[in-house]
């Protein structure tokens, strides 16, 4: 054997370096493990809905709903501003259209920013004001009225869209 050779045989296990690359590995697992934890207890997404099971029963009284605005002819023109919801609501003639309006503005996984707005009529727009920014999302717009009777619902991909169409023509029917 060449003195290099012995010399090499006689590290201690500290100071070879296939040693720590093979630790490498599982100690990136426990330090990724320990920040996933962090995540976990410092972020809560909670439930986007607290009763989804009872939602999930009431889905025929919401698309008795959906049919309902559909029978009106409802269209529903959406604009969205930094601190106010506007609503421009037409029908079939001769439908009477109620003094105020119910619009939801549900974000798609955080519960706790969703809003509940009333929006009263003023001339021939529904204006309500909203209570905090919307942020950067994909939301779900619901608009009732105060009965309930009828629904139109649609989605509003903010900021990029300040203004959408909801078309209660546009129900696809359930078979």
């Amino acid at each position: 054997m060449s003195a290099s050779q012995t010399r090499r045989d006689s590290l201690p296990w500290y100071k070879e370096r296939w040693t720590w690359l093979l630790m490498l590995m599982p100690a990136t697992a426990i330090v990724a493990g320990f920040i996933t934890l962090w995540l976990a207890i410092t972020s809560f997404d909670g439930l986007v809905a607290d009763d989804y099971y009872k939602q999930g029963l009431a889905i025929n009284q919401t698309l008795a709903r959906a049919n309902a605005a559909q029978e009106l002819g409802l269209v529903g023109q959406v604009k969205f501003s930094a601190d106010e919801v506007s609503v421009g609501l037409a029908a079939r003639a001769g439908v009477e259209l109620p003094s105020s309006l119910l619009v939801t503005l549900a974000h798609p996984t955080k519960g706790g920013l969703d809003q509940q707005l009333v929006l009263e009529r003023s001339g021939d727009l529904y204006r309500g004001a909203v209570r905090a920014a919307l942020s950067s999302a994909h939301w779900k717009v619901l608009i009732e009225d105060e009965s309930r009777s009828w629904r139109l619902s649609g989605t509003a991909f903010l900021p990029a869209e300040t203004e959408i169409r909801i078309d209660s023509s546009d129900l696809k029917p359930v078979d």
